[in-house]
């Protein structure tokens, strides 16, 4: 039996969340709902413009890691940080929320990495990240005993906006399924799929198992205005793939069956922020419990209702509590 139901790896970003209007977003020329990648100057200028923040271990497979240790679950997170003050924050706080996380941090290079999250009172986010040393995860970096103890291997689909974390991930990969365990992606952003289109239809073919996306990032895959039409195409491609459309719920997809799973709000709806990781949380979790596709998506909505009625990525209610209704159905 695997030490970890999960091992994700992905960007260890300082998440640093504010709220702030549209005005805010048009002075400072940010494309409301993305995620766009920024240099460290232009990071320390927004930041100087934000107003008061809440700071936080992030990085969207990180936060899923920590959802499933919510929900009692074993959670490990491999991604790098600087021995700096942002990296000694990131190192706690992931480990006090019940991650294992002993990747030693650099000495030298890039400092931590931070996510400047601006959220406005549509309850949408906007991300400037300024990725630091959290883009300089090697191959090298990648211990096979690790990788291959984990039932499920939980990648990142912005780990590919840096080449030298891209053959970290594809031999993270090859040892999880050399190992007979299953590799999940999650797309992460639509515009991180418009960068690397052809290379991740590639990885859901030939390397993946399991595949998260939302409603855009999927019909960016395949190129198609419709849903339906990108349902059919990944149907094909992918063993099973769970596909969230924010209030319409969410799909699983496996081969010709289909669940469709509404939505669950847990309160009003205050920030997007962390939606999809914390679904992919309540999903892992219950593939990893053997639990049926169905109940595994429920999971997943009842977490990602929780996420969103309040800011921040992070689950602030008992995860445990909240879903042992559905559980005892």
């Amino acid at each position: 039996m695997p030490t970890y139901d999960v091992l994700a790896i992905g960007n260890a970003i300082v998440d640093v969340i504010s709220h702030a209007t549209d005005d805010f977003l048009i002075r400072h020329d940010l494309k409301k709902d993305s995620m766009e990648l920024v240099d460290a100057e232009r990071s320390d200028e927004l930041y100087a413009a934000m107003g008061p923040t809440i700071e936080t271990s992030g990085g969207s497979v990180a936060n899923t890691a920590v959802g499933v240790a919510a929900l009692g679950g074993r959670a490990a997170f491999l991604g790098k940080v600087r021995d700096d003050q942002l990296g000694g924050v990131y190192t706690h706080d992931i480990r006090a929320a019940g991650v294992d996380f002993d990747v030693p941090p650099a000495t030298h290079g890039l400092p931590t990495g931070r996510s400047l999250i601006v959220v406005t009172p549509d309850a949408h986010r906007t991300m400037s990240t300024s990725l630091g040393i959290a883009s300089s995860v090697t191959a090298n970096d990648i211990d096979p005993a690790r990788v291959g103890d984990a039932a499920i291997t939980y990648c990142e689909g912005y780990l590919w906006d840096a080449d030298p974390t891209k053959a970290a991930i594809r031999k993270a990969m090859a040892i999880t399924r050399d190992a007979g365990n299953k590799v999940a992606l999650t797309l992460s952003d639509g515009f991180c799929v418009e960068r690397h289109r052809d290379e991740f239809r590639e990885l859901v073919v030939d390397s993946v198992d399991i595949l998260f996306a939302n409603d855009a990032e999927i019909r960016s895959l395949y190129e198609v205005s419709d849903f339906d039409d990108a349902l059919q195409r990944v149907r094909t491609d992918c063993e099973l793939a769970f596909l969230t459309r924010g209030a319409a719920g969410a799909v699983v997809v496996q081969g010709d069956r289909v669940h469709v799973v509404s939505a669950d709000a847990q309160g009003p709806i205050v920030d997007t922020t962390g939606a999809g990781d914390q679904f992919a949380a309540g999903v892992i979790y219950g593939l990893t419990n053997g639990l049926d596709l169905a109940l595994c998506a429920r999971l997943g909505s009842r977490c990602a209702g929780e996420v969103i009625s309040h800011l921040g990525p992070r689950p602030h209610r008992d995860l445990k509590a909240l879903v042992a209704p559905l559980l005892a159905t």
